[in-house]
């Protein structure tokens, strides 16, 4: 039978050569089968190499637990190693899906986003009291339907020594859509020791959630220090550097040097690096059912006219800022089958110290004053899947203004900057029929505005097309 693609072929061939679209003859008919019959043998070839292998894996992971407890190695140990043999396994199930699905690069997939609230404040007028307005996303989305931020993304391997990245977020702003360029970066493959090379347009490996994409997140939006700190998430254009030691509990440093014209620090005019940071982290099992990761970075840049506007006037901040982050994570499954049950708890305690310069009026008055700013936030979360498919969650967010010196300056002059603690609570529960797929339900009382409390009711989908790579641990 003349297949569907041959079809489309000889339409290829009759566009591309429209004089002999007439004349091709039984014998070409004939050729082109040939070839196609030829590709889709090479793909299946290909198929069944990568089905053994994954047949072959699997059979290791087996005798890999057996050699383990034989051995007299610990639970623990066991299943590291099983846990190992099972994510090949689980890229070799992936490669051959791919293979099965497409020959092309790259990988391409597309997170659709979209949410409905019902707020008791104006979205357009939030604010954090007591912290310099970090100018990114901090807000709730407007009342009613929205759009929240999808996101397309193409991923693939350029060689045997780099990898390629790019993601793009969808979203809106006053109604209009907004495309912006998130992530676009190459990594190495290939370097020794454990060591990663990645350069371009990333997000910080500092702490736990920066690294996630909202998608990933547990709750619909991100915690109040990381808004405060950070405009929602630390993210810039520099290079960073990883490595993890060979060794049996997870071990991590890294550091990264970036252009630094994102808060917390400004748009530059200079050569060099704007904004460093360094980060650890360590991790481990606990028995066969229990992880956690533990870490610590640092931020350090020095923004110069960092603007920002209060009650209508524009002011800047220029001189120093360093921001230290403790993060903590743990999880429970029984047997480390998270399929069922399963328990998460993360935290994190952001601290930050700033000083110089603060100019107030700018244009205007002009006026200018030494400032300096010790400030703090955290949050703790934890959400349980009590069920195949259903989880529940509860979140606590706190800030603290501390201790604000605006020199000859004053909080009349500065209302956004008189001393006040931010804080949230915020409820969950979601449903997620797949791991392409969840709905979520989310509660929320928001004290971020000084004598505003926000009740909160968010209705949020999250959906997965193409091709995902594992989210991270």
């Amino acid at each position: 039978m003349f297949s569907l693609r041959s079809a489309a072929l000889c339409v290829a061939l009759s566009a591309a050569f429209p004089g002999a679209a007439f004349s091709a003859s039984d014998a070409d008919i004939k050729q082109l089968r040939d070839q196609l019959r030829e590709l889709r043998e090479s793909y299946q070839q290909r198929i069944d190499a990568l089905e053994r292998r994954l047949a072959e894996t699997e059979a290791r992971a087996a005798n890999a637990a057996s050699a383990a407890a034989a051995a007299g190695s610990t639970a623990g140990e066991a299943a590291r190693s099983v846990a190992r043999v099972e994510a090949v396994a689980a890229e070799t199930r992936a490669a051959a899906r791919l293979a099965s699905e497409s020959a092309f690069n790259p990988q391409v997939s597309l997170i659709i986003d979209s949410k409905f609230t019902r707020l008791q404040r104006d979205p357009s007028t939030y604010r954090i009291d007591g912290f310099i307005p970090s100018g990114g996303e901090v807000g709730p989305p407007r009342k009613g339907f929205s759009l929240g931020e999808s996101e397309l993304a193409f991923s693939a391997n350029v060689d045997h020594l780099f990898r390629g990245n790019a993601r793009f977020s969808l979203a809106e702003d006053d109604g209009a859509g907004v495309v912006e360029v998130e992530e676009v970066n190459v990594e190495t493959l290939a370097l020794p020791t454990g060591l990663k090379l990645k350069a371009g347009r990333f997000l910080s490996g500092v702490g736990y959630l920066n690294q996630q994409h909202p998608h990933e997140w547990d709750f619909s939006d991100a915690p109040l220090a990381y808004k405060a700190f950070f405009g929602y998430r630390l993210q810039n254009d520099g290079v960073q550097l990883r490595w993890v030691a060979p060794t049996r509990m997870f071990l991590e440093f890294g550091a990264e040097a970036a252009n630094g014209g994102k808060f917390p620090g400004a748009e530059r005019k200079a050569n060099g690096a704007g904004l460093w940071t360094a980060f650890a982290h360590v991790g481990g099992d606990i028995g066969d059912s229990s992880a956690w990761r533990a870490g610590l970075s640092h931020v350090r840049t020095q923004p110069r006219e960092r603007g920002f506007e209060d009650n209508g006037v524009s002011n800047t901040f220029s001189g120093r800022s360093q921001t230290w982050i403790a993060d903590f994570v743990y999880k429970w499954a029984p047997n480390g089958n998270p399929s069922e049950r399963y328990l998460k708890v993360q935290g994190e305690y952001l601290w930050r110290r700033e000083s110089g310069e603060l100019a107030y009026d700018v244009g205007v008055a002009n006026l200018a004053s030494d400032a300096r700013f010790r400030q703090s936030g955290s949050y703790l979360q934890a959400v349980y899947q009590f069920m195949p498919h259903w989880r529940v969650g509860v979140r606590g967010d706190w800030l603290r203004s501390g201790t604000a010196d605006l020199g000859t300056l004053s909080s009349t002059d500065l209302p956004i900057l008189g001393a006040y603690n931010p804080s949230r609570q915020t409820a969950m529960v979601d449903w997620s029929p797949s791991e392409f797929s969840r709905l979520r339900l989310q509660l929320a009382r928001d004290k971020s505005r000084n004598g505003e409390a926000d009740n909160q009711v968010w209705l949020q989908y999250v959906m997965s097309l193409g091709a995902h790579g594992a989210h991270k641990f």
